[in-house]
């Protein structure tokens, strides 16, 4: 198991998991110079915009209410012609600018507020949006971090884990539905079922749960 120090559950920041993202567009950026990439959510686009200065064409999707800050954003960083914005609301998935599957997808967070079983469904369709060989990074919210606190699922299967946060956190968090918080084996066993080849899985200090799975 490997760890970083990511302290905040929603905190994504250049964690060890968008590091290894990175690392594979620019292996595949010196081989193949058309890396494509999407990025759901936006978050502050730092990791798009380091997606889009290491020469990858970036689309970026994110909830429709943020089209402008996300825009905002891209425009700030000088990078409009780098990067697509496009629009979505899980579980459906964005449409894509070309038919032409990605070298690398990240998803982070959005999961959570699926049921396991849905959850499985779009890492599924993630899968077919990618090239033979393509890579898949999820980050995840922890059973075991701060959010677990109170949280009324706590001891049920992940494929029945699917309630609200204690009232605490929902202060803290902001975090109003209700949620599927995982373990690392959990998120193992999604991309394993959803057919992935699954390459690491990584809890962090903190208890977020992070996996890398390829296109096979």
């Amino acid at each position: 198991m490997r760890t970083n120090t990511t302290a905040n559950p929603l905190e994504t920041g250049t964690d060890e998991l968008e590091r290894y993202a990175i690392e594979e567009c620019i292996k595949r950026q010196r081989i193949d110079h058309r890396v494509s990439v999407l990025v759901m959510p936006a978050g502050r686009c730092e990791l798009t915009a380091k997606f889009a200065r290491s020469g990858a064409r970036v689309t970026v999707a994110d909830n429709p209410s943020c089209k402008q800050e996300v825009e905002g954003r891209i425009l700030a960083n000088g990078l409009h012609n780098e990067i697509i914005f496009r629009p979505y609301v899980l579980p459906e998935l964005p449409e894509t600018p070309t038919d032409e599957p990605f070298d690398i997808i990240v998803i982070r967070r959005g999961l959570c507020a699926m049921t396991y079983e849905q959850s499985r469904q779009i890492v599924r369709q993630l899968l077919l949006r990618l090239k033979i060989g393509g890579k898949l990074y999820i980050s995840i919210l922890g059973l075991h971090t701060e959010l677990g606190e109170g949280y009324s699922d706590h001891d049920k299967p992940v494929e029945v884990r699917f309630s609200k946060l204690s009232p605490t956190m929902i202060s803290k968090y902001g975090i109003k539905g209700p949620v599927c918080l995982y373990t690392e084996r959990n998120l193992f066993m999604l991309l394993l079922e959803a057919g992935a080849s699954v390459l690491r899985t990584l809890t962090t200090t903190y208890g977020n749960v992070k996996g890398v799975a390829v296109r096979v």
